[in-house]
């Protein structure tokens, strides 16, 4: 390699899955809609759309950056969804209306109007820029700059599941796999060489099952990674292969570390604080749900290191922005290069952390990785660069053999997030219904019509309830009864699907609903579940 130090950023874009029927006519009658669609909206207002316009404007710059990004299959869904990306639009439209409405009511208060009049400027740039120059398409734009060589893809399993507790259950993990694998193809043109675990949730034997699907490399988190066996002589700076032949890359714990760290130190805006939350209800109508439940307007004013007491001033966040991409850029350049000294090959520092990072969770966190490339284009021994193309330049058949050790990025590094008191009581039914749609697969295998429509709505419904979201929110004591409502609404609809087919009635209305509410994967096929001969 003609380089000396090589820095791979990727990001996982990923979403907890938004139910189809959840207030179905909001598009067209201007309702608020529901908690988790407004996720999806504040996930493309604040993260995808602002890194599409960083790619933008480096490409226009001829700024080099290259990143890698996994996008799961519940994301991509969404992001092709019409019924949905109208209801976002109608979302562009109300926070407009709401704009107007803060101009007038912030008039008198000069430093809430100057941020009233950004927002309100930034919603109509937005809405133009989504319908006009991306055409409502965001996967082909980022599919353009795959082609350009700026961005790789990775693939992720179905429903963003965690996997080691899914291994003992080797229908599932191909379930997991084979219905993921045709989106990368419809969307993207061809099956990624690198697969994003979930959570970074990695256990031994799961080499053998991406290895039979072609996936060339995964990331692992540090510490599962450093005490593999044997453990790698150069610690997370150069990857290992299993003895499967999978290429195994780590994430750099102090990088990702360094990132979270920024994100919450600068005089950044509170993302807490939504005005949506404070203003009377005759002020926020636009975002006044049913039964008067707020939603959040994407107008915040405050920023997040005096909790309240200053306003956020956008000039000073991007200031601090760009010097934290300094401080960020520097801290590397000093870490890769001391590894070097004991390296014959080129250091990776890989940076691997969710995409909303960047964006939905810190606001400023695009101006941040545009400040980083353009710093990096003035380093001429550090180069950005995608994991693959960084595996391409190295000697594999020299890299050294090692297995790593169970972990994952969740809270202390194992399984504790996905498997505790708050939700455990989740898998016993799920492993149940999984044993019964293994069963159902071997019984019907030839089967058409409505008995075949309904043995593909049970495989999505077992997908759904393997969402690593439901049991890491119930965890967190986050959206616990959306989680709740998630997993036992699921669960409900395999369960009569089951019992319909064993007495050999299923009700078409109910099943029509079923599919219109639970809506994933529109071309799967349920044979997926079947046992491998």
């Amino acid at each position: 390699m003609d380089i000396r130090y090589a820095i791979s950023l990727v990001l996982n874009a990923h979403l907890p899955f938004v139910e189809g029927s959840v207030r179905k006519d909001d598009a067209n009658t201007g309702g608020a809609g529901s908690v988790a669609e407004g996720w999806f909206f504040e996930a493309l207002s604040e993260t995808y759309l602002p890194l599409l316009e960083v790619f933008d404007r480096l490409e226009g710059d001829h700024i080099p950056f290259r990143l890698g990004m996994s996008f799961s299959p519940l994301l991509c869904q969404m992001m092709s969804d019409a019924a949905l990306l109208k209801k976002y639009i109608a979302y562009t439209d109300r926070q407009i209306e709401f704009g107007r409405r803060e101009l007038e009511r912030t008039t008198d208060r000069p430093e809430i109007y100057k941020l009233a009049k950004l927002y309100f400027d930034r919603a109509v740039d937005r809405r133009i820029l989504f319908t006009e120059r991306y055409g409502g398409n965001l996967l082909r734009v980022f599919d353009r700059y795959r082609r350009k060589g700026k961005i790789e893809i990775l693939a992720a399993p179905a429903t963003h599941a965690f996997l080691p507790l899914l291994c003992p259950y080797p229908e599932s993990l191909q379930a997991q796999i084979e219905a993921a694998v045709p989106y990368y193809r419809h969307h993207f043109g061809r099956q990624p060489q690198g697969f994003w675990l979930p959570e970074l949730g990695w256990v031994g034997g799961l080499e053998f099952c991406l290895r039979s699907y072609n996936f060339s490399y995964t990331i692992v988190d540090s510490h599962g990674f450093v005490f593999g066996k044997p453990a790698p002589s150069r610690g997370t700076f150069h990857p290992v292969k299993t003895p499967a032949g999978l290429f195994v890359l780590a994430r750099d714990f102090y990088a990702a570390a360094a990132l979270g760290r920024m994100a919450g130190e600068g005089p950044y805006r509170d993302n807490n604080r939504d005005v949506g939350y404070e203003l009377a209800p005759a002020d926020i109508g636009p975002f006044l749900a049913e039964a008067g439940e707020r939603r959040q307007t994407g107008f915040k004013y405050w920023r997040t290191a005096f909790r309240g007491q200053a306003v956020y001033e956008s000039e000073t966040a991007q200031a601090a922005a760009a010097a934290h991409a300094r401080s960020f850029l520097e801290a590397q350049y000093g870490r890769l290069a001391d590894a070097a000294k004991h390296m014959r090959e080129v250091p990776l520092s890989l940076c691997a952390c969710e995409a909303d990072s960047l964006g939905r969770f810190w606001y400023e966190g695009p101006q941040f990785l545009e400040a980083l490339f353009r710093l990096g284009a003035g380093y001429r021994e550090i180069q950005f660069i995608t994991p693959a193309e960084y595996l391409f330049k190295q000697d594999l058949s020299a890299l050294e053999v090692s297995t790593p050790d169970f972990s994952s990025a969740g809270f202390n590094g194992y399984a504790e997030t996905w498997l505790d008191s708050s939700n455990d009581w989740m898998y016993r039914y799920m492993v149940r219904s999984l044993d019964r749609m293994v069963e159902l697969a071997e019984r019907f295998p030839d089967d058409t019509g409505l008995k075949e429509r309904s043995l593909n709505q049970a495989a999505r419904e077992i997908l759904l309830v393997q969402s690593s979201d439901w049991p890491k929110m119930l965890y967190r004591q986050d959206s616990t009864e959306y989680a709740r409502g998630q997993i036992e609404s699921a669960l409900h609809n395999f369960t009569t699907i089951y019992e319909a087919l064993g007495s050999n009635y299923i009700s078409t209305e109910w099943l029509t609903n079923a599919e219109r509410r639970h809506n994933v994967f529109p071309h799967i096929n349920y044979r997926i579940f079947r046992r491998k001969r």
